[in-house]
C-alpha cells in the first residue's frame, strides 16, 4: 500500500498528512521570520531601538503567535526552530552577538 505525504494550507496553517506540524514550523521559521529578521537587521542602526522593537513585534512575533494554540502538545523537538527565532529576535533587539546567551537579557 502506497502512503502519500501531502500538505494542506488553510488560513495560513500548513497541515501535513501526519498532523506533525513540522512543515508549518519550518515554513514559519525559515521563509517568514528569518527573512524579516535579516531585513530588520539591515535597518536596525538607522531606525533605533524603539522602532526596531515595534517592527519586530508587528512583523515577526505576530507570525509566531498566529495559530500557536494549534502547537499545544507538539513535541519540543518540533518547536525548537521557533525557539531559535525568538532567540534571534532577542539578539537583534539587544544587539547581542551570536555567541551571547539570550536569557540574561530578557526581563
Amino acid at each position: 500500500m502506497l502512503v502519500r505525504y501531502f500538505v494542506l494550507r488553510d488560513l495560513g496553517l500548513h497541515l501535513d498528512s501526519e498532523l506533525s506540524l513540522k512543515h508549518h514550523v519550518a515554513k514559519v521559521m525559515a521563509t517568514v521570520c528569518f527573512h524579516h529578521l535579516r531585513r530588520l537587521r539591515q535597518i536596525r542602526r538607522r531606525v533605533g531601538t524603539e522602532v526596531t522593537i515595534r517592527l519586530v513585534l508587528a512583523v515577526v512575533i505576530s507570525r509566531l503567535d498566529y495559530c500557536n494554540s494549534v502547537l499545544a502538545g507538539v513535541p519540543l523537538a518540533t518547536l525548537g526552530p521557533l525557539q531559535r527565532v525568538q532567540d534571534a529576535t532577542a539578539r537583534l533587539i539587544f544587539e547581542l552577538t551570536p555567541i551571547d546567551h539570550v536569557t540574561p537579557s530578557l526581563p
